[in-house]
């Protein structure tokens, strides 16, 4: 799975630690790498509230399909 540009792996495990430690949900667009939330840790395919494309992925999920 490749990333888009400006999102590192680094980024996305920071993020998941980030949500089982607080209330956020987040998410990343796998298209325009943007980060939202209100995503379920195990989303793939959602819609990105940035671009529109079906391709936010959970931040947890991403990160069990990057290692």
């Amino acid at each position: 799975m490749r990333l888009p540009t400006g999102l590192t792996m680094t980024h996305v495990v920071e993020t998941a630690r980030r949500s089982m430690s607080s209330l956020d949900d987040p998410g990343f667009c796998l298209s325009c790498g943007h980060e939202q939330d209100g995503c379920e840790p195990d989303m793939r395919n959602g819609e990105c509230e940035s671009c529109g494309k079906m391709r936010v992925w959970g931040a947890e999920e991403l990160m069990f399909w990057l290692f």
